[in-house]
């Protein structure tokens, strides 16, 4: 997919062109999309009691420290996913405000181990997921894939375990990853199952280089044999991995607004995201738990941009079309979207 010249679109014009231009989600946590407006609905419906007192009470409680601080309100928000229905509705809100930010294309995470182990069936967990990118297909015009990830704090056990109880769903998700817990959870410890969902086809992908070093991205792609790495923002420490994953590819789903909350970043202006597309890597810009984080995709885009002076159009255009080559569609499909990209960049160019 070599990208001809891009069309100068003046500065002024720049968020309006961010907002507008078609994309790709890569790196959503469908669980970490859920509003605490959401969160409180649910407790009710479902006749649960929260340890917040208000849905201000909740969100204020959102001032992370690093990846564990948000993971522990993260799986206490999950509890009151129980049903079909709550899945579906969790789902669709984003959809919705993924078709408001212009995205075509979503890839779902999911975390089946989050709601198993609190006794909901797999069943319940992936019938909304599925029911929800059904409906978004067909009445907001945005496609949705689902990839369920395994919790890297848990055992190569229970992963196993999971894979086993997704099988009877094998054509209802597209591809594995891995999440939670970096530290002290190295990718290796997952090779066993990562190998046996190769053998059944689906397409891998896994967290590495947030918090953990640039070693944990070697040992996804040696160990794992994944095809995107979710964040891989540290891999600039080590000259002859960028060297690699520039000449491979390998796709980068970096996440700004979450590497700021988490504190990987201080600030957003010192952000690597501009060196990463100067040295040719293939990165794209999503939202990861935009309920925790502060915002959706057009939110991420359009905050690294005022804080990146050094990035303008042509950097937009790189990263939209970045995500189109980087998704798990069809050729065919892909160059129908970038179509539709010259298209809006044509507009804004005039």
């Amino acid at each position: 997919m070599n990208a001809p010249a891009t069309p100068a679109v003046p500065h002024h014009r720049l968020p309006e062109l961010l907002r507008a231009m078609p994309k790709a989600e890569l790196h959503i946590h469908i669980e970490g999309s859920l509003e605490p407006e959401l969160i409180f609905a649910l407790a009710q419906r479902n006749g649960l009691t929260l340890p917040y007192a208000s849905v201000e009470a909740l969100r204020a409680a959102y001032a992370f420290t690093d990846l564990q601080s948000f993971l522990d309100i993260y799986y206490a928000g999950a509890s009151v996913l129980l049903k079909e229905e709550d899945f579906f509705d969790m789902a669709m809100a984003y959809f919705e405000r993924a078709a408001a930010d212009h995205v075509v294309h979503a890839e779902l995470f999911f975390d089946p181990q989050t709601h198993t182990e609190r006794g909901v069936p797999f069943g319940t967990v992936i019938d909304g997921l599925t029911r929800a990118c059904e409906t978004a297909e067909r009445t907001l015009g945005v496609s949705g894939s689902l990839i369920l990830c395994f919790l890297r704090h848990l055992s190569e056990e229970a992963a196993f375990a999971t894979l086993e109880d997704a099988l009877p769903y094998r054509t209802r998700f597209i591809g594995v990853g891995l999440d939670s817990s970096e530290k002290g959870h190295p990718p290796e410890k997952f090779a066993r199952v990562f190998a046996r969902c190769r053998e059944l086809g689906l397409h891998l992908v896994a967290h590495a280089g947030e918090e953990g070093p640039p070693a944990y991205i070697w040992s996804a792609l040696d160990d794992l044999h994944v095809e995107r790495i979710d964040h891989g923002v540290r891999c600039v420490e080590d000259p002859v991995l960028v060297a690699r994953l520039a000449a491979e590819r390998v796709p980068l789903t970096v996440c700004p607004l979450s590497n700021v909350k988490l504190c990987v970043y201080p600030t957003m202006d010192q952000h690597n995201l501009a060196a990463l597309l100067d040295l040719g890597l293939c990165a794209t810009v999503n939202s990861d738990d935009p309920a925790y984080f502060g915002g959706y995709i057009n939110q991420n885009f359009i905050e690294t941009f005022d804080a990146l002076p050094q990035l303008g159009s042509e950097q937009a255009y790189k990263l939209a079309r970045n995500s189109f080559e980087a998704s798990f569609v069809d050729a065919g499909v892909k160059a129908g979207w970038v179509k539709r990209l010259d298209d809006c960049f044509a507009v804004f160019a005039d």
